[in-house]
């Protein structure tokens, strides 16, 4: 491995509990379809959940971590060359502007699926690709991250004029 590029997929549940993407990403069809994607090092931040990943990879280059919570996992997604989260608002515009490429993993199990309107949107709007828990090793295989469209985040500055004149204080 000496004088390999280093390519760290972060994998995120949040404060939550997710097993259903842990137990995915540590599957042996997902760590073979990151490996063919060019990807060597797997850190998963696993949670409340109770599913402990595997540190061993079938497939011995694939270097794989795992830990439960972390005062700060803004400098495992800015080292990340991939991130694959839930689909918390939080995580997906903190990837976002950050540019990292991203894979966001419904979860299916959540009563109020308001997640995977905000996920499917972003996706349609090609700023990432969308996935479900049995589908994410299909959906490693097929990525191309040549076709993700950089997000832009919106100028809050008009609305913000508009509630001032509303409420009757000056406008800039």
């Amino acid at each position: 491995m000496a004088g390999r590029e280093r390519r760290t997929v972060f994998v995120t549940v949040g404060t939550t509990c997710f097993d259903a993407l842990v137990m995915a990403v540590d599957s042996p069809e997902v760590k073979k379809a990151l490996l063919q994607q060019g990807y060597t090092d797997l850190l998963i931040q696993m949670g409340r959940g109770t599913y402990v990943p595997s540190k061993v990879s079938g497939d011995a280059t694939l270097q794989v971590d795992h830990f439960t919570f972390s005062p700060s996992i803004a400098d495992h997604m800015r080292t990340a060359s991939l991130v694959i989260s839930h689909a918390g608002s939080g995580s997906i515009f903190e990837t976002l502007r950050l540019g990292k490429p991203l894979i966001v993993v419904v979860n299916e199990d959540l009563m109020d699926n308001h997640q995977s309107e905000l996920a499917e949107e972003l996706a349609e709007r090609k700023h990432l690709f969308c996935a479900r828990p049995q589908t994410l090793g299909e959906t490693i295989q097929a990525m191309d991250l040549g076709t993700l469209v950089p997000y832009v985040p919106g100028d809050a500055k008009p609305v913000v004029n508009l509630i001032n004149k509303f409420l009757g204080f000056p406008v800039d």
